[in-house]
């Protein structure tokens, strides 16, 4: 991969990949370290690559793939060391205490990291149930258990969350 379709992306897709970058961490700053280490993952595996739109895509997924990998690595962090694990994680800002203005990056600052990224899966992404536990390497009771509690906390500060369904079918009533 070269520089050139690199730079595309990021001329085409920063604001994206940043975007999505905060989704799933809640910080700016870990976002955009996410989008380096995605890059940088998807620049050595598929060096061949020429096409800034499917780089895009495989950064995205490496993106979520990395994130989830360090989510399940801090959770084993915190059952071995749990004194260790108690501290908290730095802030976005420091000396900021600054929350999100907007009411959806409150609520999603509300969650504990793995109900953000189940809700990121399953509503950003669009990933069933049963993907988000794969991809999470959970089971699927555990899934729907943190998008359950997520949807629960999320509900309590925008209103309620419509009921979960995963596909309506469409009919045009009107014959050509």
């Amino acid at each position: 991969m070269d520089d050139d379709v690199v730079g595309q992306l990021l001329d085409t897709a920063a604001t994206r990949l940043a975007a999505y970058g905060y989704l799933l961490t809640g910080s700016q700053i870990a976002g955009d370290e996410l989008i380096q280490a995605a890059i940088v993952k998807v620049s050595v595996r598929h060096r061949r690559l020429r096409d800034a739109r499917a780089l895009e895509g495989r950064v995205k997924l490496a993106m979520r793939t990395i994130h989830l990998d360090e989510l399940r690595r801090a959770g084993t962090w915190r059952e071995r060391f749990p004194r260790l694990g108690a501290r908290g994680g730095v802030p976005d800002v420091p000396n900021s205490g600054k929350q999100p203005s907007d009411d959806v990056g409150r609520a999603l600052a509300q969650l504990s990291p793995h109900e953000r990224a189940v809700v990121v899966l399953r509503h950003y992404d669009q990933l069933e149930v049963l993907q988000i536990a794969e991809a999470m390497r959970i089971t699927e009771g555990a899934a729907r258990e943190h998008l359950a509690h997520a949807h629960a906390t999320l509900g309590r500060t925008l209103g309620e969350i419509a009921p979960e369904v995963d596909r309506i079918l469409v009919v045009d009533g009107r014959r050509r």
